[in-house]
């Protein structure tokens, strides 16, 4: 039922923009989507922005993602979390990236 409503709602917010020609393209349209569907919530653009990120890396961008998941119980796959990194990556960060599929832990974070 939560995954419903928050597909309507994702849906309703792609309508409005679309109609609005808000619409941004990215080259991660599926790190897009479940960013959208299961972060935005929580995490405005002024999270990406703040000066104490826990984010300095691809590796760290990508540990994040994952310890946040983890955290809410979403069970996404390593794909998935490569997705939304790279989506974040694309729009906020601009990190070298240094791999696109192997699991990544900040060094010291674990």
């Amino acid at each position: 039922m939560r995954n419903q409503i928050a597909l309507v709602g994702v849906v309703s917010v792609l309508v409005v923009a679309t109609a609005s020609g808000q619409v941004t393209r990215t080259e991660e349209p599926r790190g897009e989507l479940i960013y959208a569907t299961y972060c935005v919530g929580c995490h405005t653009t002024q999270v990406h922005w703040r000066s104490k990120t826990l984010a300095t890396d691809w590796m760290s961008l990508k540990y994040q993602i994952r310890r946040w998941q983890e955290n809410i119980g979403l069970g996404l796959g390593e794909d998935d979390i490569s997705s939304i990194a790279r989506y974040l990556n694309n729009l906020y960060y601009h990190f070298p990236v240094n791999d696109t599929k192997q699991s990544g832990a900040a060094k010291g974070t674990r």
